[in-house]
C-alpha cells in the first residue's frame, strides 16, 4: 500500500489547505521581517513575537484537528515550546538582538526536531512528508547558524536575520502543498 492510497481524501484536503496557509503567512512574514530590516521599531518587535506565537496556533490547530493533543504529543510539546518562546522573545528583545537570535536558535532546534518526529510518525499515512522532513533537519541547522551569530556580539542583529529560516519554512510548506496536490489528481485520475 503506497503512502496516497492510505491517506483518506478529506485528510489530503486538510494537510493541502493547512501547508498552504503555513507556506503563505511564512512567505508574508518573510517580506514583512525585510522590509522591517534591523531595525527595533515596535513593527519589528510584533513581527518577532508573531512568528513563534502562529508557530503555537499553528501546531495546536493542526493536533486537535488530527486527534487532540494526546493523539500528537510531539505537536503538543511544540505548541507548549513556541508559547514559552514567545514570551522569551518578548523578554530578549527589550535587551539585545543577539538575545533574540540565542532564543530563536534554541527554537529551531527543538522545533526542527519536533517537526522531524512527526513528519516521520506520519509517514505512513500521509502522503508528501518528505518536503517536512527535510525541513526539519533544516530548521535545526539554521537553529546552530542562530546560535553562532548570537554569541558573536560584533554582527550585526534583527529580524531580518530570521528572514532566510522562515524562507526555507515557507518553500517547504508550499513544496508539500504541491505535492499533496500532484498525489491528490493522481488518485483522482486512477480507475475504481
Amino acid at each position: 500500500m503506497t503512502q496516497s492510497s492510505t491517506m483518506s481524501a478529506a485528510n489530503a484536503r486538510y494537510l493541502t489547505g493547512y501547508y498552504g496557509i503555513r507556506a503563505l503567512f511564512s512567505a508574508s512574514w518573510v517580506g514583512l521581517a525585510l522590509i522591517a530590516g534591523r531595525t527595533s521599531s515596535p513593527f519589528a518587535i510584533l513581527l518577532l513575537l508573531a512568528y513563534p506565537a502562529w508557530d503555537c496556533v499553528a501546531n495546536l490547530y493542526d493536533a486537535r484537528y488530527n486527534g487532540g493533543l494526546r493523539r500528537n504529543p510531539t505537536q503538543a510539546f511544540n505548541a507548549l515550546v513556541s508559547a514559552i518562546v514567545t514570551v522569551a522573545v518578548g523578554i530578549a528583545v527589550m535587551r539585545d538582538y543577539h538575545d533574540v537570535l540565542l532564543v530563536i536558535g534554541l527554537w529551531a532546534l527543538l522545533a526542527g526536531l519536533l517537526q522531524l518526529a512527526t513528519a516521520v510518525r506520519r509517514w505512513r499515512g500521509a502522503s508528501a512528508q518528505w518536503p517536512m522532513i527535510l525541513s526539519g533537519a533544516q530548521s535545526m541547522l539554521a537553529g546552530t547558524h542562530f546560535l553562532s551569530k548570537a554569541f558573536n556580539p560584533a554582527l550585526p542583529a534583527g529580524v531580518s536575520d530570521i528572514a532566510p529560516y522562515a524562507a526555507f519554512g515557507a518553500f517547504y510548506f508550499a513544496l508539500s502543498t504541491i505535492s499533496l496536490v500532484i498525489a491528490s489528481t493522481r488518485t483522482a485520475r486512477r480507475p475504481a
